[in-house]
């Protein structure tokens, strides 16, 4: 529990014209999930009671993500952009009744945590904001912090003077304040700048005109990182994907080789658990210790209990659930079965809509016909049984415990317990039919030279 009210409001109206993509910027995912989605989590996290989101008219996605995942109580819309210091402003009416500390953040700055913005909290009555040590500082707005360690000012990269620029402290753009303010700096705020914007970055001097304290605290420039185009948003996966590698390699996880390996957001593994190299984890991917997921496997949606394994070159989609000691071999793809204690499907296999039974054995290029063009439906393979290579069970049908279907069979009918399907036709030999049709063909062949 927080001792005063949070609330959060992040700026997600920008263009993102230099991603040169349909795509909304701050739509596009970072370990599989939108920027602004990491956003929001962050705000969340932080106990933030109300959480308004700016969006632009010029990005209805947007809109519609924010009003899908929060409500429509949640947008507040900037149009036309004319800074970030009105983008907050934009916010005033969304946030009426609100009393307590306002935090604001960016729909695109993906690798911000709770914990690097947490201590704005402890500011007090005046504005604090997050900065950072700039390997390069240059284009960042510069922190002016004076001897007591309070901060005087924030001065943009285009209005500092030489001095100035030799500073290395930069701003974030993060910032918090009490909500009354906030708003009340925000009013005061011109732009009379080289932009012709209204700057947030003002309200620290007004503040200070005023004698509110204004402090700082700093962040690690990894976790600030803003993305505007496609590199960026590239160098932002890979922090994502390093720090994934390294929790779960302090947690037990063996990967021979982690930086071949990547991760969703959500993505759970137990320690324990082995993860050979170049495997991608999806969204909703659970994987218990000690199971084992070999090379070039793709797993998304999907459950794998301890001593499963799976792979190489795998496929499981979503719904596909593993238990224990469960073997899902090469070229396998697995959506929506759950698979009993010691099943196993070793080669070329495709298991859509279905159950499979423990220890029942799924031949090589098997096919659940789970589709007819319109519906999708069950199949079910019992206990025990064995199903022949290259059989094709079309469903709806369930192949009974301890039941055997004859390699290469259509099964379209339920198969009873301890039964044998065969669902093929005769073999037929014709003697010498061969010969003679390869030596007419190489005649036919020869005439044609």
């Amino acid at each position: 529990m927080t001792s005063q009210a949070r609330a959060a409001i992040i700026l997600a109206a920008g263009q993102g014209t230099r991603m040169k993509s349909p795509l909304p910027k701050v739509l596009h995912p970072v370990g599989g999930r939108a920027m602004l989605d990491h956003a929001i989590d962050a705000a969340e996290a932080l106990g933030c009671e109300r959480v308004i989101v700016v969006v632009g008219n010029h990005s209805p996605e947007v809109r519609a993500h924010v009003v899908k995942r929060l409500g429509e109580g949640a947008i507040a819309v900037q149009d036309p952009p004319m800074g970030t210091g009105h983008a907050v402003l934009c916010a005033k009416d969304a946030m009426a009744g609100f009393e307590g500390q306002v935090v604001i953040t960016y729909g695109d700055v993906p690798l911000l945590k709770a914990s690097d913005i947490a201590p704005v909290f402890g500011g007090g009555e005046g504005v604090t904001v997050v900065g950072f040590e700039a390997r390069d500082p240059s284009g960042y707005g510069r922190l002016l912090i004076d001897a007591d360690g309070g901060l005087e000012a924030i001065v943009e990269h285009k209005e500092a003077s030489p001095d100035q620029l030799k500073v290395t402290a930069c701003n974030s753009g993060v910032m918090a304040a009490p909500s009354g303010l906030l708003f009340e700096l925000l009013a005061e705020v011109k732009n009379d700048n080289a932009k012709g914007e209204y700057y947030l970055t003002d309200v620290v001097a007004l503040a200070r005109g005023r004698g509110a304290p204004s402090s700082v605290v700093f962040a690690d420039e990894d976790a600030v990182m803003g993305v505007n185009a496609q590199g960026e948003l590239a160098v932002a996966e890979a922090l994502f994907q390093k720090v994934q590698r390294e929790t779960f390699l302090a947690n037990g996880v063996t990967m021979p080789a982690p930086e071949t390996v990547h991760f969703s957001w959500d993505t759970e593994i137990g320690g324990g658990a082995t993860v050979e190299p170049f495997v991608v984890f999806g969204k909703g991917a659970r994987i218990a210790g000690g199971a084992r997921i070999r090379s070039f496997s793709h797993i998304e949606g999907a459950t794998v209990a301890a001593g499963a394994e799976v792979g190489p070159y795998a496929r499981l989609r979503p719904g596909a659930e593993l238990a224990e000691d469960v073997k899902i071999g090469n070229f396998v793809e697995v959506k929506n079965v759950k698979m009993a204690k010691g099943a196993k499907a070793n080669h070329l296999a495709y298991l859509g809509d279905g159950t499979v039974g423990a220890k029942a054995n799924i031949g090589a290029g098997t096919i659940f016909c789970n589709y007819d063009g319109f519906f999708k439906h069950h199949t079910t393979v019992g206990e025990g049984a064995f199903v022949g290579s290259n059989s094709s069970l079309v469903a709806p049908v369930t192949i009974g415990e301890g039941a055997m279907v004859g390699s290469g069979s259509v099964i379209t009918s339920d198969v009873g317990p301890g039964d044998l399907a065969l669902g093929r036709a005769g073999q037929q030999s014709k003697p010498g039919w061969a010969a003679r049709f390869m030596d007419a063909m190489r005649a036919k062949k020869a005439k044609s030279k």
